[in-house]
């Protein structure tokens, strides 16, 4: 056995040659390249994707139905016992809960859903809350107000969220 990593060989068999197919037919994998005479084998594009061998495929068995909206609305949701995190009298915004990590990435709207319990009086500004969280909200003694751009038909400027 060897004694130096530098001289270390694989064992007999270990390894063996690539196959050349097509390469003449004194390989014995000349002419056709294993593959046998003509067919769908033999092609080289293979099987269509989703070929069922000529039943009817499953795409087009199963009905068609719905409609996927190309441009949905993509809603942040955040819920109420996440904004305990803030401090006593805070103003909460699109900016101050992205840079607490509540919310992530592309969104559209924002959301305050009722789960969760808040101590602290902090004013909250989104686009909508649940009736749960705008009551949660005012309980504590701060202000849940709807904010919604012009662009999107909601209100130039922050109207107070209805609690009824």
């Amino acid at each position: 056995m060897p004694d130096t990593l530098s001289k270390l060989a694989k064992p007999a068999g270990a390894t063996s040659s690539e196959k050349r197919l097509g390469r003449g037919v004194g390989s014995g994998l000349g002419k056709t390249a294993g593959r046998g005479q003509k067919g769908q084998y033999a092609r080289s594009r293979g099987f269509k994707p989703h070929f069922e061998g000529g039943q009817t495929p499953l795409q087009r068995r199963l009905p068609k139905r719905g409609f996927t909206n190309p441009r949905p609305t993509v809603t942040a949701e955040v819920n109420v016992g996440d904004l305990d995190s803030f401090g006593a009298g805070a103003k909460i915004d699109a900016e101050a809960l992205a840079a607490k990590g509540l919310v992530k990435g592309r969104y559209d709207r924002i959301k305050i859903l009722g789960d969760g319990e808040i101590t602290k009086a902090v004013t909250v500004s989104a686009d909508s809350f649940s009736k749960s969280a705008a009551a949660k909200i005012t309980k504590a003694g701060g202000k849940a107000l709807v904010v919604g751009p012009a662009s999107r038909g909601g209100s130039a400027g922050p109207v107070p969220a209805s609690s009824t």
